[in-house]
């Protein structure tokens, strides 16, 4: 399986399905099946309108989805310049220590030069020992001085209410 060379492209609007299947595997390798909301209307809508708000790359080998990554572009105050946001990274158990990873991460730097970005960010769970492995034979430094914090829908409708 070495041999063979996988592909990696922009994702359309046809591959909305494909995105689909890719979130599941990923919400269902996280734990957290259940906290998976997307839809295909709400993919299309997002990520395929006139001015989408994320980007996803497919992972494909013999025209078979085996990985993807999505994204967006956020902007660094300190730094003055854009940067990427890494939302998912995922390849299926069976392509993994390919290179495919690898692929993607690359793409995604090429992508941050051509927008002047100065870095790229991303979260990682804690116990994910071969994924932090991974992120820092790439180069990645995993910063343990910050915490992810996060408002859910329910705690800003509490703070516009009333």
């Amino acid at each position: 399986m070495h041999n063979q060379q996988f592909l990696i492209r922009d994702a359309n609007v046809s591959d909305i399905s494909t995105i689909m299947e890719l979130l599941k595997l990923k919400a269902k390798f996280d734990g957290c099946p259940d906290f998976l909301k997307a839809t295909p209307q709400k993919l299309e809508e997002t990520l395929f309108s006139e001015k989408p708000l994320a980007f996803v790359l497919l992972a494909e080998l013999d025209k078979n989805p085996i990985g993807f990554a999505s994204y967006h572009q956020i902007y660094s105050t300190f730094l003055a310049q854009p940067g990427i946001w890494l939302d998912d990274l995922y390849i299926k158990a069976e392509y993994r220590r390919l290179g495919v990873g690898e692929a993607l991460i690359k793409r995604l730097c090429q992508i941050t030069q051509k927008i002047g970005g100065g870095r790229i960010d991303w979260t990682v769970a804690v116990n994910n020992t071969l994924a932090i492995q991974f992120y820092e034979k790439m180069g990645a430094q995993i910063i343990q001085r910050v915490r992810l914090c996060r408002l859910d829908r329910e705690a800003i409708s509490q703070r516009t209410s009333a």
